[in-house]
């Protein structure tokens, strides 16, 4: 399972076009018609990867959901395993004559079939609950961030915050980088609600 959701803490578009050869006086015009505002502009940058494996918030979920993966693929291997004996079984006891009738054979292979059926659907209905699951811890997580992002951003008073993912900032200054003062500050905010603990608890 991939429960490293790369969480936008703010978005800045950037729009790349096309350059033709123009003469050097064109490309310091263009350079001059930057507003001030622009190249004053107060910017830090969080490091996602890093908050993720370092806010608590985070870690606790990502063993809860690694752990319902695993009930899941645990479940659905364990039926699969029965499915596959029944059909094992009802092969040999056909090849040995061991059904009377033809409709004691065809019922069967339409109880086999049933079995498939609900084998997938089972399959589906916990694969959506866990997709739902999921996506309220995303959604947590980013209302989390932003909500102390806000708080942050008070006394620092920067114009963007960006979040850095690999390689989607092409170069950043270091100095730029708050994602330890932000894990820090998120980590003190965090308590757990007795839901999460118990289920941290039944891990």
């Amino acid at each position: 399972m991939n429960h490293k959701s790369l969480l936008a803490i703010a978005c800045v578009a950037i729009s790349l076009s096309a350059c033709n050869n123009k003469p050097a006086e064109d490309t310091t015009a263009a350079v001059a018609d930057v507003p001030a505002t622009a190249a004053s502009s107060k910017i830090a940058y969080v490091e996602i990867d890093s908050l993720m494996s370092q806010y608590q918030f985070a870690k606790d979920f990502t063993i809860i959901l690694t752990k319902k993966g695993e009930n899941i693929q645990s479940t659905l291997a364990s039926k699969q395993r029965e499915l596959e004996q029944q059909a094992a079984s009802m092969q040999k006891k056909y090849e040995s004559g061991g059904f009377a009738t033809s409709a004691e054979l065809q019922n069967a292979q339409q109880d086999l079939a049933a079995r498939q059926q609900n084998l997938q659907a089972l399959g589906e209905r916990l694969t959506a609950d866990f997709q739902v699951e999921q996506a309220k811890y995303n959604t947590a997580l980013r209302d989390s961030i932003q909500a102390y992002l806000r708080i942050f951003n008070k006394d620092m008073k920067y114009d963007i915050i960006l979040s850095r993912a690999g390689d989607n900032l092409l170069f950043a200054n270091p100095h730029m980088d708050i994602t330890a003062q932000i894990v820090e500050g998120l980590n003190k905010r965090y308590t757990p609600s007795a839901e999460l603990k118990e289920k941290l608890d039944n891990k």
